[in-house]
């Protein structure tokens, strides 16, 4: 099928974003239905970008905190700095005031307080289950089949042993895993399924060196709940759409599993 202009990368980032307009929209739609390979990779485009979109609704619809409003912050300058001879310079000083308070409020909505051991772990792994575990074409980077690849992978990546717990009790089989980014370093993801398709990731990293060792403790947040804790300068978060009470029984068996292997036994699912 021939077209008046050829389909290009941009048209097909347009179609992703819903930013073309009707008439090339359905030149896009012809040239996907010819190319199924084209149209795969699309598809999974779109789902990591509504994935995307679901895990920073909350920050983009909250409101602007009131002391951000900028005529409330022009007032209370002029006010302060009663007849300012300098127009000019007041107005820039107020702009570069809007835009840092605005900055570190958008910062903060991102991020939260400032957290630090699992409280930061459990974020983290919330964040990265809300991403991959959305994606339908490709969750994990290697499959479950492959698992001594995948955490002989991970475990070289992080430094120390990992092996991927046995979820099997539980319902769930191993789907794969791979490696994140934190802002902690490397960490390790494996994502589980079970027969109802609902996903459960266990996330794997590191520990600074006050926070080696911390009690279970139960997280809740938007959609994702999660139990995180810490052995030997290891921290684990077992997360998912599922509440942590009933997460419970799980992470004490992942946590069972863990410290068998540390101990130097075999894990048993």
């Amino acid at each position: 099928m021939s077209f008046d202009r050829p389909v290009s990368e941009e048209d097909l980032h347009s179609y992703v974003d819903d930013r073309l307009e009707p008439g090339r929209r359905a030149a896009v739609q012809a040239y996907l239905a010819a190319h199924p390979d084209v149209a795969a990779q699309v598809a999974q485009d779109r789902e990591q970008r509504e994935a995307l979109r679901a895990a920073f609704a909350p920050i983009a619809e909250a409101p602007l905190p009131p002391q951000l409003n900028l005529e409330h912050m022009i007032a209370a300058q002029a006010a302060a700095r009663g007849a300012f001879a300098g127009g000019r310079v007041a107005a820039a000083l107020v702009l570069t005031l809007a835009l840092g308070a605005a900055g570190g409020w958008v910062v903060r909505g991102a991020s939260g307080p400032p957290q630090v051991g699992v409280a930061a772990l459990s974020r983290e792994a919330a964040d990265n289950y809300r991403v991959y575990a959305a994606d339908r074409a490709r969750p994990v980077e290697i499959p479950g089949a492959q698992q001594v690849a995948l955490t002989t992978w991970i475990s070289h990546r992080l430094k120390r042993p990992v092996a991927a717990p046995d979820l099997t009790r539980a319902g769930y089989r191993l789907m794969g895993g791979r490696l994140v980014a934190t802002p902690h370093g490397p960490a390790g993801l494996f994502l589980y399924d079970n027969s109802q398709g609902v996903r459960l990731a266990v996330f794997i990293r590191p520990m600074e060196q006050k926070d080696q060792n911390a009690a279970m403790v139960d997280n809740h947040g938007e959609g994702v709940d999660s139990v995180a804790w810490a052995d030997d300068g290891l921290g684990y978060d077992l997360a998912g759409p599922v509440p942590a009470h009933a997460l419970r029984p799980i992470a004490d068996e992942l946590r069972r599993q863990t410290l068998s292997l540390r101990s130097g036994d075999e894990l048993t699912g």
